[in-house]
């Protein structure tokens, strides 16, 4: 049994998802998100889901009616000064709580601080997307 033309079209299949996948992560700004949200709108489609394909494209109508590229980036950026003073407010509170000397408190306000750490970060990593 010759495989060579199920190969060829498995290779082919292949460049085409790597090549799908390099024009999705070289867009930036209003033309990325509405990649994503085309994305996605072929999932729900693909999988029946009416309801949420009916959001999305809601969604990627707005996005290609109303988005900018500045606007998109001062959005993300005030989400960052949010996140921001939430990492600081939980740097207070653990540091009240480290004052108190209370282990079972410290512990909790660290974990607080940990997950508005890695808010932070994840806000950050959005700005240039």
């Amino acid at each position: 049994m010759n495989n060579k033309p199920i190969l060829a079209a498995a290779l082919l299949m292949m460049m085409a998802g790597a090549a799908s996948a390099q024009q999705q992560t070289s867009a930036t700004g209003c033309d990325a998100k509405a990649q994503r949200l085309q994305h996605q709108l072929e999932h729900a489609r693909a999988h029946g889901n009416t309801n949420r394909a009916a959001g999305l494209e809601k969604a990627l109508y707005d996005v290609n009616t109303n988005c900018t590229d500045q606007g998109l980036r001062a959005e993300r950026e005030a989400k960052i000064r949010d996140k921001q003073q939430k990492v600081d407010e939980r740097r207070r509170e653990l540091a009240e709580a480290q004052a108190d000397g209370r282990p079972e408190k410290i512990s909790k306000k660290q974990q607080k601080l940990t997950k508005a750490q890695d808010d932070l970060r994840k806000a950050q990593a959005e700005l240039d997307k």
